[in-house]
């Protein structure tokens, strides 16, 4: 494994392999001064002069891709184009635009917690009937600082691509087909970022949600997914490791506790691991990512805010 970026979630991911009983072998970063500190940290073996040469070193099999949104797409090119396996910290891309054997996933976490494989079986079961509608809030609040990642358009900043994608992704993994009715509202920060947003969906088979974001307005992490026997609630949905689940006739509640918060990225890079080794990327949902992906590009579209230098 190597790592561009060493930021928090590259240290998370450092930790991860550690937990892992192994050692991260390489860094690189866009300050190498960042890359030495980061490796004297977690023991890793070599950091490159520039990023580039992360992608022509023979002895990296797996890149996570740990930097900026709007970074993604050009290192995820010549990675591939090197024969890397490439794990890509969310989203994977600005926007939707397999030939060497190679795997691409995304870093979401909730295709990988333990919990949510645990509650696709029950919903997919049928025990609990038809899932009906689901509802999604997801909001951080981030102080108005106009150069940060969060709200900074030269970064890819905003609220949809930042928190909304894990609330699409829950959306997307429970429902049985991609929505093909969207709409929304958004409210923008002073850079032309998205600071909130409502977003209601519906597919073919008439399943809804309804999603609300904010940037700079704190709201619980939370998704409720109605069926028809009962519904279920998962708080600090993004890495949740516990569900609730309740009968809608008696009120019967039912906990279910699978896996560990802390552990996410240690279960995020054991299954890509296990995809790389198999040569079997079923289990990393890399259809429903594309699907989130359009998602978030219709909307866009839709809201006029397209990022510097970005192309539809």
């Amino acid at each position: 494994w190597a790592v561009i970026g060493t930021g928090v979630i590259a240290n998370e991911m450092a930790q991860a392999l550690q937990r892992m009983d192994k050692t991260l072998y390489g860094v690189a970063n866009r300050t190498q001064a960042k890359a030495i500190d980061f490796a004297k940290k977690y023991g890793v073996k070599k950091v490159y002069d520039e990023i580039d040469e992360v992608f022509d070193d023979e002895n990296v099999d797996i890149i996570y891709l740990a930097t900026s949104h709007n970074t993604h797409y050009q290192f995820m090119k010549k990675a591939l184009e090197h024969g890397k396996h490439l794990f890509v910290e969310k989203s994977i891309t600005l926007n939707s635009r397999k030939e060497k054997n190679l795997i691409l996933a995304e870093a979401m976490t909730i295709w990988h917690m333990p919990i949510y494989k645990e509650l696709w079986k029950i919903v997919q079961s049928g025990e609990l009937g038809k899932m009906q509608i689901m509802t999604v809030n997801f909001g951080s609040f981030k102080e108005y600082d106009m150069n940060n990642r969060f709200f900074n358009m030269n970064l890819a900043g905003g609220a949809l691509l930042d928190i909304g994608v894990y609330a699409l992704s829950a959306v997307r993994s429970f429902m049985s087909k991609q929505p093909n009715e969207i709409v929304s509202q958004v409210k923008f920060a002073p850079t032309g970022s998205d600071e909130q947003a409502t977003i209601l969906l519906k597919n073919e088979d008439q399943q809804m949600a309804t999603i609300a974001l904010s940037m700079h307005s704190k709201q619980p992490k939370r998704i409720m997914i109605s069926l028809e026997k009962g519904y279920i609630e998962v708080y600090e949905f993004p890495r949740g490791q516990k569900a609730t689940i309740v009968d809608a006739v008696t009120g019967k509640q039912t906990v279910i506790e699978k896996g560990n918060t802390e552990k996410a990225l240690y279960y995020e890079m054991c299954d890509m691991e296990e995809a790389v080794r198999n040569q079997d990327d079923s289990h990393l949902n890399l259809e429903y990512t594309k699907d989130v992906m359009d998602i978030m590009s219709q909307l866009r579209k839709e809201w006029k805010m397209q990022y510097p230098g970005e192309k539809w």
